[in-house]
């Protein structure tokens, strides 16, 4: 056993039998470029003030407060695809349709800041929480990501790593395409 198996072991038996952790079949290197992109996203997104919110970010004709319901409003139709594998039910698309996710995303840009700010929270801590609780079998569940083309539930890691490090970017807070870890590729 390896320190790091050592250590986490120690870990889960400090944190007793309540705690839950991701199945091992789990796509970790790619949940762990999430969750750090999460933090990281977070961070810019903390780093600006209410107003900054509604000025313009990177992406030509949307605020900021578009980039936040566009991070958003991806991790709850992953959250919404997911909790379908694991209850055995059939699994929804991403979205309906371009123009209504579109719709949603304008509609939510309007929200007050403290709602935008709570929005993204929640809905990233909501996905995590799915995410963990995927029993291993699940993550081959084929679904269909957001341009309608099939994947398999363990890709929706890697598309919300590289969402979010590009979401980063596109809020236009100061970060750095240097910042984005090189494990995203291209």
């Amino acid at each position: 056993m390896s320190d790091l198996d050592a250590a986490r072991e120690a870990l889960r038996e400090r944190q007793g039998s309540g705690a839950r952790y991701d199945a091992p079949e789990a796509p970790a290197k790619e949940l762990r470029l999430a969750r750090s992109g999460t933090a990281y996203f977070a961070r810019k997104l903390n780093e600006l003030g209410d107003d900054a919110l509604y000025e313009p970010s990177k992406v030509p004709g949307w605020t900021r407060a578009h980039v936040i319901c566009d991070i958003a409003y991806q991790a709850r139709a992953i959250s919404r695809q997911a909790e379908a594998a694991v209850a055995g039910e059939a699994l929804p698309p991403m979205y309906d349709d371009d123009a209504g996710r579109i719709g949603q995303i304008e509609l939510g840009a309007t929200l007050p800041s403290r709602a935008l700010r709570h929005l993204f929270d929640h809905a990233a801590v909501h996905l995590n929480v799915v995410w963990r609780d995927i029993p291993g079998p699940a993550w081959d569940t084929v679904a269909t990501d957001a341009e309608g083309i099939p994947r398999r539930l363990r890709a929706t890691a890697m598309e919300r790593a590289r969402r979010l490090w590009c979401g980063a970017f596109q809020l236009d807070s100061g970060a750095r395409l240097h910042d984005l870890p090189s494990e995203l590729g291209s």
